[in-house]
């Protein structure tokens, strides 16, 4: 059963990145530790923070950095599904280690380091401005039935 554009799963949520459709399932479906994806982001907009005036300029929030963290490991879970799962993070462990000035421009990276249980998905993350990291850490997602969701 195809879906229409507007009941279309949307794994980017309210960051910036990739349109809808930028990215697609990948042929074979399936999710093994090892596959990776990287995607570039300008620390912009809604991914800011000045402290609340405290610092006297805008960088990357620690909310904005996760954010990305966890599109970034949500889009890479999409590629390798099947039509009707997607998946739900439930845990983030990151440290948030230097500053990204607004304008710069990052790297989101995830890796898939394990599949628990055959819906526990466990992933390395990492954000980087060139050669420094700004952000490292591990971030879990379950997947889902899309249809058990809707219906509740």
């Amino acid at each position: 059963m195809a879906s229409s554009e507007s009941e279309a799963i949307d794994p980017e949520g309210s960051v910036p990145g990739p349109a809808h459709g930028e990215y697609e399932r990948g042929e074979d479906g399936e999710l093994r530790p090892g596959i990776e994806r990287s995607s570039e982001f300008e620390v912009e907009g809604r991914l800011l923070t000045d402290v609340g005036g405290t610092i006297g300029v805008s960088v990357l929030s620690t909310p904005g950095m996760i954010a990305m963290l966890e599109r970034n490991a949500a889009i890479l879970s999409y590629e390798h599904l099947p039509e009707g799962k997607a998946t739900v993070g439930f845990e983030v462990c990151v440290k948030h280690v230097a500053a990204a000035a607004e304008g710069a421009r990052c790297t989101v990276h995830a890796r898939l380091r394990e599949v628990a249980d055959g819906r526990k998905l466990r992933f390395d993350v990492e954000v980087t401005e060139g050669d420094r990291t700004i952000g490292v850490g591990t971030h879990e997602r379950r997947v889902i039935d899309v249809g058990v969701v809707k219906a509740g």
